[in-house]
């Protein structure tokens, strides 16, 4: 071989390796993990039973005022 061709077979060389690292180091990488805290939900039972104590007492006075609905 001469030298422009061990030239070239060596800059083909590093150009692929360089390839391939550049390649490896952007791989994306998915993890998952647990939260370190418990996950929290916080119901506001005060405002659903009072709604549903204002729905059954308007239930009341609608099936009083007009018996006939049932």
């Amino acid at each position: 071989m001469t030298r422009t061709g061990t030239a070239r077979t060596l800059a083909g060389a590093s150009l692929i390796a360089l390839l391939s690292i550049s390649l490896a180091a952007c791989a994306p990488k998915v993890a998952l993990e647990a939260p370190k805290e418990p996950i929290t939900i916080n119901l506001n039972i005060k405002l659903d039973a009072d709604v549903r104590v204002r729905l059954e007492e308007k239930a009341k006075t609608d099936i009083a005022r007009n018996p006939e609905i049932f």
